[in-house]
């Protein structure tokens, strides 16, 4: 298999498995086994896999997961993700089961406790990139910063089939933005999801403004006595703040996690795969199952 025939698809295993359980659960019903096991994220989870499979042909698949809570961004900054609710108590035990059924399909599961699925997912990125296409599956804009010449990003949209893939021309023409660019981004504006601030008063606007003109928080750093006097002085009382957001904001590509091509290809074990479906009573899925192709 040659280097352009090689697609390696890197699954965001948390934004599929909460997509999938707030998409089946808001309706107030949630699917359990007849012991009472909650499965409606891990079945819409297959669904969404599936149904990115069938979309993109990868030749590899891997799927990464964050390991718990804690990690070193939450030693740099002790409020990072201190807003997030916690987990609904349907969801937790379907966690390692979801993980159990990748695991019975034939696919890795990779997560590192200390770090993120998207540092994971960053490094796997930056490794096999040489040697393949890499399409990364979520739902989160943040990995638009991993976007190069041979990795591209695959947004989730609202519904099934709805995929925006952003590749370097993409990206520059729909958010006016380098990959590094996203980054700085972050760096003035924080993040509201993760609870960092940024340069406090900066928006979206403004930080686009300084970034089209200055390229770079170092640029806008350098320039800061050609800024207006506002947004030099927001810029001046929050800087600690600014390289502290803009460093949550990167993503790790020196994980030390690995996985070889030869461990990821893609060739669904349709028997055991099969199996687990049946004990949890995805009768629905076992059908779909026997229409899927391997790579």
């Amino acid at each position: 298999m040659s280097d352009e025939n090689k697609k390696v698809l890197l699954v965001d295993g948390m934004a599929l498995l909460f997509r999938a359980f707030y998409a089946t659960s808001y309706s107030g019903y949630i699917r359990k086994t007849s012991t009472g096991v909650p499965t409606n994220a891990v079945y819409g989870f297959i669904q969404y896999f599936f149904d990115a499979i069938s979309t993109f042909n990868p030749t590899h698949v891997i799927c990464c997961w964050d390991m718990g809570s804690s990690t070193f961004r939450n030693e740099t900054y002790s409020l990072y993700k201190q807003n997030r609710i916690e987990a609904p108590l349907e969801l937790l035990p379907q966690f390692n089961l979801v993980k159990e059924v990748v695991a019975e399909m034939g696919v890795p599961n990779i997560g590192l406790v200390g770090y993120e699925a998207d540092d994971c997912i960053g490094t796997l990125a930056n490794k096999l990139q040489s040697d393949s296409e890499v399409y990364i599956l979520t739902g989160d804009h943040d990995m638009l910063q991993l976007i190069t010449e041979q990795v591209k990003i695959v947004i989730m949209n609202k519904g099934r089939s709805n995929y925006t893939v952003y590749d370097l021309e993409t990206l520059y023409t729909t958010k006016q933005l380098t990959p590094l660019q996203v980054i700085d981004m972050k760096a003035f504006m924080g993040d509201t999801a993760d609870n960092y601030p940024g340069v406090k008063g900066i928006g979206e606007k403004t930080a686009l403004k300084l970034l089209t003109e200055y390229k770079s928080v170092e640029g806008c750093l350098e320039s800061l006595e050609m800024l207006p006097a506002s947004v030099k002085k927001k810029i001046q009382d929050n800087l600690d703040m600014l390289h502290l957001s803009r460093d949550l904001a990167r993503i790790r590509l020196d994980v030390p996690v690995e996985c070889a091509l030869n461990d990821c290809l893609w060739a669904l074990r349709h028997e055991a795969a099969a199996r687990k479906f049946e004990e949890l009573e995805f009768g629905g899925l076992v059908k779909v199952l026997a229409e899927v192709v391997n790579g």
